[in-house]
């Protein structure tokens, strides 16, 4: 297929523990003002980086609150297709199986700019950037160079939203009311679930 005709799809991983609105505005900014067809979150089961740790709420809890969160807006998709892959999932293996199962598709990876400057520590980081597109979208205290970034990089200029997952369920632990941090159909799911039992 010609370049021109393929579905452009931002995949954008993480653990989503859960989905924020930092998320969704930084998805949302990059399929109106970027030039991606779709954005993949691409939930993942296990991080290389982070042992397993009770901090990781259930694996269809999270991508529930992702689709729930998503589900308004066609351009954006929750997709569980690293749990269907060897774990831990590494990027390298998930972008090559993406590009396997949809060879219509041009995939760019959405990271960001602290996990660009930890890239080299990636597994397999240069057949990544040999093979894959990166989009690369800035982080307060990381200051990226454009002038140095390999051909297969772009530094992408979205608005800055910090908020952290952590943040999100510190907070609802103290039984604050963050419902403003996330979708209110998240914000709703997660309330009924606090109020049945501690996901924490």
């Amino acid at each position: 297929l010609a370049k021109e005709s393929m579905k452009k799809v931002g995949i954008f991983g993480g653990s989503y523990n859960p989905i924020h609105i930092g998320h969704l505005a930084l998805a949302n900014y990059l399929c109106e003002f970027g030039d991606l067809d779709e954005i993949w979150f691409m939930v993942s089961p296990q991080n290389p980086f982070k042992a397993h740790s009770s901090d990781l709420w259930d694996d269809d809890l999270r991508l529930e609150l992702v689709r729930l969160a998503v589900e308004d807006y066609p351009k954006l998709q929750a997709s569980d297709f690293e749990f269907h892959l060897p774990r831990p999932s590494y990027t390298i293996h998930t972008l090559d199986a993406l590009q396997e199962a949809y060879p219509d598709h041009e995939f760019s990876l959405i990271i960001g700019a602290d996990n660009w400057v930890s890239f080299p520590r990636w597994k397999a980081s240069n057949e990544i950037l040999a093979r894959h597109h990166l989009l690369v979208y800035p982080r307060p205290g990381y200051e990226i160079d454009e002038n140095t970034l390999p051909p297969s990089v772009q530094k992408i200029n979205t608005p800055l939203i910090e908020v952290s997952s952590t943040f999100i369920r510190e907070s609802l632990a103290q039984g604050k009311d963050v419902r403003y941090f996330l979708h209110p159909k998240v914000w709703e799911k997660i309330s009924c679930i606090f109020k049945e039992e501690s996901l924490l």
